[in-house]
């Protein structure tokens, strides 16, 4: 998956569900190591690291043969065990990199143990923006975070920055966060009327180009999408904005079928 823009953009890894998309790698810079990983790079290397750790239980080697020497690069087996971390999470984070559910399991693990403080802390890390630039789901998981320990005003103020990026990145359904958020639908309403012509036609009138325009509404049509979880009913409009803004890769790409 990329964001479409003009402008050169790592492609993240990431999970299709009803609402929007999961984030499972990004690209990172894994300063432990000394070396730049790529998404796909990183997200084998985590799942190397966790066979390994369970093969420890179970002996099995066949996702270290089906890796060959691509794997080899990445991770060595033994190497968790050699580490005398006890904490496959702790490792991950450590050794490979930053990934959301990882870091969300974390902060509940410290709930559980009654540690409010290092939960509070954890929460803010993942929810800095060069972590994982982009994408709502962290400013989301924050803003439950805070309300968990009854700091509901710094929540709504989550929330709020969590709706201020792409509606399909929240991790959950819209309307949860717009309930924290204290909005109702009026950021839908103002949507479906940016959506119209007289919408279109006043953008044209303030001096917005008519390209950003249709990249603004393609973002707007994936937003409205993820809220019912109907993607295939904009399918054909989605596309014909990023034919207009001159992405026709991406076009093609929206309407692929196997």
């Amino acid at each position: 998956m990329r964001f479409p823009s003009f402008l050169r953009m790592e492609m993240p890894v990431v999970e299709v569900h009803k609402h929007g998309v999961w984030l499972l790698a990004r690209n990172t810079s894994c300063t432990s190591q000394s070396l730049s990983l790529k998404q796909v790079d990183q997200l084998i290397h985590r799942i190397l690291v966790e066979e390994d750790a369970n093969s420890c239980q179970q002996g099995s080697d066949e996702l270290f043969h089906a890796a060959s020497d691509a794997g080899k690069k990445l991770y060595k087996k033994g190497d968790f065990s050699k580490s005398q971390i006890t904490d496959v999470d702790v490792y991950l984070l450590r050794k490979v990199g930053l990934f959301p559910d990882v870091l969300e399991r974390k902060v509940l693990q410290y709930f559980e143990k009654g540690d409010h403080v290092s939960a509070l802390v954890t929460g803010e890390f993942y929810a800095r923006k060069e972590h994982f630039p982009g994408f709502a789901r962290p400013f989301v998981f924050n803003a439950e975070v805070l309300l968990k320990v009854r700091r509901n005003l710094e929540a709504k103020d989550a929330a709020r920055g969590a709706l201020k990026s792409p509606w399909w990145t929240l991790g959950c359904k819209y309307h949860e966060v717009a309930c924290i958020a204290g909005w109702e639908d009026g950021q839908i309403e103002y949507i479906r009327e940016k959506l119209t012509e007289e919408g279109r036609q006043e953008d044209l009138n303030k001096g917005k180009p008519p390209t950003q325009i249709a990249l603004d509404e393609a973002a707007f049509l994936l937003d409205l999408s993820s809220v019912k979880g109907t993607w295939d009913d904009s399918l054909e409009q989605i596309a014909q904005c990023y034919k207009e803004a001159g992405l026709h890769d991406i076009a093609r790409f929206v309407l692929y079928r196997d």
